[in-house]
């Protein structure tokens, strides 16, 4: 499967920066995936739960307070007010 890079920054500075598959999180319309070759889009992000697949059995699930999510040819940034990993 395809994959992209996901960055993840809070004002505290970068959390994650690393190759994925796919990223579902809540955007300002309703909750969104996306996977490789996405449109490219900005969206504030709501609170919530963030899920992360990096490859067929790399699942990690994190929650965000909130932000902006730029989707980008090759790249996606979330910047999020705040950013922690679930357990």
């Amino acid at each position: 499967m395809n994959t992209f890079e996901l960055i993840i920054t809070t004002p505290d500075g970068h959390v994650f920066r690393d190759q994925v598959q796919c990223l579902s999180l809540r955007g300002a319309d309703g909750d969104l995936a996306v996977m490789a070759g996405h449109v490219p889009l900005m969206t504030s992000v709501k609170p919530g739960e963030i899920i992360i697949q990096s490859g067929e059995d790399s699942i990690r699930v994190g929650a965000v307070q909130g932000g902006l999510l730029s989707v980008a040819k090759d790249a996606v940034t979330l910047l999020a007010a705040d950013f922690s990993w679930k357990e």
